[in-house]
């Protein structure tokens, strides 16, 4: 235990002090016309230079005349070789007047960011580009909300799939045959597949700023699967789909060595690829270096699935045992599995941190940063318990110290307490770990 909060102080300084500058969303570097322009004659197209590239995003960039008329014409498009700047073709011969520009881009990590900025031809009066701010998201409160709960429960999804780990390396025999630890793992990917289908018609929306209902608008879907966010999850509902179907085949019982090693490195390769779209949807790819990040976490994501997916099979099997079944030396085989994934989650985690987060002054100047710090919180509680139940099962494998059999009783109630209240807390933790999904690095 003492090991284990050492590393995580550690890692909190590394932290403090490596923390260098990381793009948050994708912001505009240039347009032109530029904000504020006055021109003597009206251009033939508005182009705009982001700070990273997001492909042609259909729609993302509209010009309005005072009368709130779209003067643009055709689709927004790459106009030369740099593949960070798109543009949009104004209608021929536009007449003296104030322009908006309207811009709604996706980032490569899913979010949308919004703003304004306007131009004048001739001598008229320039009109407010109001809300002119490049990290504006303009998203729908329901919506938002809503998406940030299907992440969570996307979380839990992933979560109860890496319980596989537990049943194949900690039950080995028992688990598969186990109906109800096949359930759980059923669950997860159930739970998968739905948040993935309910994240495809939500994004459109998302992005749009639009409410609930646009949820129906089938333009919207067709914009999200136009993008890499939207094929990631059609990769994704792929990948679960073809895990839920390897998992009866993998937890067969008499199943034999040939076949089990085949379905086994199956399950893996279609775990790894659920694995990697949210990985390649979330903040790791604002990264320069997103290969770091990224498989920083791919190691943290993965580390979370086995031990809290571990936790939650353990819990089933100590709550409700096999008959004949003695849990004490399976929770011994997930103590030794949860210590290394204990270990990954750390440092990954500051690896994460370390290229995400902008600065220092993050930690305790914005949201995203107190959301770190109560996750950091969050895992520390979780290694307190998890010492808990370390001596717990150790106690329980040491046999009755004073010839009778209470002892051992005493010690299976308190792991079974500990893991209870473990179980509880990788459920606020993921649920952190949503909310940093959503919430900008630097805000």
């Amino acid at each position: 235990m003492r090991r284990a909060l050492a590393l995580l102080a550690f890692l909190l300084g590394w932290l403090v002090l490596g923390a260098v500058p990381a793009s948050a969303h994708v912001e505009i570097v240039s347009s032109t016309p530029g904000d504020g322009a006055r021109l003597s004659a009206a251009p033939s197209l508005v182009s705009v230079t982001l700070s990273e590239n997001i492909g042609i995003q259909p729609g993302s960039v509209k010009v309005v005349d005072l009368a709130g008329t779209e003067v643009d014409a055709g689709p927004v498009f790459q106009p030369g070789d740099v593949p960070e700047q798109v543009a949009v073709r104004l209608k021929p011969d536009l007449p003296d007047g104030s322009y908006l520009v309207e811009y709604a881009f996706v980032s490569a990590d899913s979010h949308p960011v919004r703003g304004t900025f306007a131009f004048v031809v001739g001598g008229g009066p320039l009109v407010t580009s109001a809300g002119a701010v490049s990290a504006a998201t303009g998203t729908n409160p329901a919506v938002d909300a809503v998406s940030t709960v299907v992440r969570w429960l996307a979380y839990v999804g992933v979560v109860l799939l890496g319980g596989l780990a537990f049943v194949l390396l900690c039950r080995p025999g028992s688990g598969a045959a186990d109906h109800r630890a096949r359930r759980l793992l059923g669950w997860g990917a159930g739970l998968v597949a739905a948040t993935t289908v309910a994240a495809l018609v939500l994004q459109g929306p998302y992005a749009a700023g639009r409410d609930l209902e646009a949820v129906f608008d089938t333009r919207l879907l067709a914009d999200t699967l136009r993008v890499a966010y939207g094929k990631l999850l059609l990769l994704r509902l792929a990948a679960v789909a073809a895990l839920a179907l390897l998992l009866p085949r993998l937890l067969r019982p008499g199943l034999p060595e040939r076949l089990r090693s085949r379905y086994e490195n199956l399950a893996m390769v279609t775990g790894f690829l659920v694995l990697l779209t949210f990985s390649a949807t979330g903040h790791p790819v604002t990264d320069p270096i997103m290969f770091v990040s990224i498989s920083a976490d791919l190691v943290h994501f993965g580390a979370i699935a086995v031990w809290a997916g571990g936790l939650a099979q353990l819990a089933l099997c100590l709550f409700r045992p096999v008959p004949g079944e003695d849990p004490a030396p399976v929770a011994a085989r997930f103590s030794r599995l949860a210590a290394g994934a204990v270990t990954a989650i750390a440092l990954s985690g500051a690896v994460l941190a370390l290229r995400i987060m902008p600065s220092l002054a993050t930690l305790w100047t914005t949201r995203f940063g107190l959301l770190v710090l109560l996750k950091i919180a969050g895992f520390a509680a979780l290694l307190a318990v998890a010492s808990r139940s370390r001596r717990a099962v150790r106690r329980a494998l040491g046999g009755p110290t004073e010839g009778t059999t209470k002892t051992v009783t005493t010690d299976l109630r308190r792991l079974r307490q500990a893991v209870a209240v473990e179980v509880l807390l990788s459920v606020v933790v993921l649920a952190l770990a949503a909310l940093l999904t959503v919430t900008p690095p630097g805000g």
